[in-house]
């Protein structure tokens, strides 16, 4: 445990070090659930690395994600059936190998409502179908996520009570992956890292960078620092143009609404309501800890400036809760929104006209400067998106690396859940 805590003393020891002249093979920049899959990947190979981020672990997008670890059936729909098949497979890996005690299995239902039509419910019986299919070649066993069924309309009632009951036909139901905690997964990834040697360091922001290097601001004393590298990759997601003017994005913002699982009915299940007039998009009704659900998400574009806490419009706002309205029996209005919440994709700039439609594909880019950018992707497939982010700086600076070894080794606390189970503590605190 204690190669893996991360302090204020450790922090300080490493950044002096750092500055005192050590080179690491690596530099990293940024600390969310991407750069902290690379910090983790570098090292578990053999590297030396150092991490640096302008705020704290999961400070940007990784801390205000869906929460979901799912298996891509979004993506069979366009037909890019590489992206859902590498999703189901990345799914797997944190379902049953790396991350056990972070990820459980979430019931999805989506209500057959007159706002359904049958056609509409063919497409998505089939997709569910063609998504049992990829989670069984993802080598992922029924045991751990049923296969897809249709189920009555009393069941759909007793999963979700809230649900609108004329006209309702039944219901569609699948099962995906759910974090407990977004920003807890970047942390056992962070903490992970450390425990193979590399030096994590939070609120260090990256001024200048370079294939060498970087200078960094110490944001909590103001102290400027040089660190060497042989190698640098950059992972700061929407930010990273800011770094490498030579990375063109489209960044799009995902908001949720946050509320009472009361007002709701106290669902046990998920909620998939298709958004009307649109053939692959829909709003998810996610029941949380704690006594809560999100409901989410939107696709909206961002022009100008990256805030660092993004905020959801009131068209958003209004958005979500018309959709809720087309599956529920209960009017939730402005008044029930008790929290609310907005996250960035660092979509790559295409040729599509709206970021809904625009690839959620990863990118790894080496600029003529020698850093290595990850962009794209999304939080299911992080360790993917670090492993190709490895092999590129590793293969740009000539340097000796084993091979990739992540897809094996389990996150600080991982166990299975009936170890988890026999623990004399607080079930909630050791979800979390």
């Amino acid at each position: 445990m204690s190669a893996t805590s991360l302090s204020a003393d450790r922090r300080l020891r490493e950044l002096a070090e750092l500055s005192g002249g050590t080179t690491v093979d690596l530099l990293v920049v940024g600390l969310g659930v991407t750069g902290a899959g690379v910090a983790l990947d570098a090292a578990s190979r053999g590297l030396s690395v150092a991490a640096v981020d302008a705020g704290d672990l999961a400070f940007g997008t990784s801390r205000w994600s869906s929460k979901l670890v799912h298996g891509g059936l979004r993506y069979l729909a366009g037909g890019h059936v590489a992206l859902a098949y590498e999703s189901a497979a990345e799914r797997h890996v944190l379902l049953r190998r790396t991350a056990p005690h972070l990820v459980s299995a979430l019931p999805m239902l989506l209500p057959l409502t007159p706002f359904v039509p049958r056609s509409r419910e063919w497409l998505v019986r089939t997709g569910f179908t063609a998504g049992d299919a990829l989670r069984a070649a993802a080598g992922t066993p029924s045991t751990a996520l049923p296969r897809s069924r249709r189920i009555s309309a009393p069941e759909v009632r007793r999963l979700a009570p809230a649900v609108r009951r004329n006209g309702l036909r039944g219901g569609l139901m699948q099962w995906d992956g759910q974090l407990v905690d977004d920003a807890r997964l970047v942390v056992a990834l962070a903490r992970t890292a450390a425990g193979f040697g590399a030096r994590i360091l939070t609120h260090c922001a990256a001024e200048e960078l370079h294939g060498r290097g970087a200078t960094v601001r110490d944001t909590l004393t103001g102290e400027h620092h040089e660190i060497r590298a042989r190698a640098v990759v950059n992972a700061t997601g929407v930010w990273a143009g800011q770094l490498d003017p030579t990375v063109r994005l489209r960044p799009s913002r995902g908001t949720h609404l946050v509320l009472r699982a009361a007002t709701l009915g106290h669902p046990t299940a998920a909620l998939t309501i298709p958004v009307p007039g649109e053939t692959n998009r829909f709003v998810f009704a996610l029941p949380q800890p704690g006594g809560l659900v999100y409901a989410g998400l939107t696709d909206e574009p961002v022009d100008g400036p990256v805030s660092d806490v993004p905020e959801p419009s009131a068209v958003e706002v209004g958005f979500l809760l018309d959709v809720l309205a087309t599956a529920l029996d209960v009017t939730v209005t402005e008044a029930d929104v008790v929290g609310r919440f907005a996250g960035l994709r660092p979509l790559l700039a295409g040729r599509a006209d709206r970021t809904a439609d625009l690839s959620r594909s990863h990118a790894v880019l080496t600029s003529p400067g020698g850093v290595t950018t990850v962009v794209g992707g999304k939080l299911t497939t992080y360790r993917r998106m670090a492993a190709d982010a490895v092999d590129a700086a590793v293969r740009h600076a000539g340097l000796s690396a084993g091979r990739c070894r992540t897809a094996r080794t389990p996150l600080v606390g991982a166990a299975p859940p009936g170890r988890l189970a026999g623990i004399p503590a607080p079930a909630r605190l050791i979800a979390r």
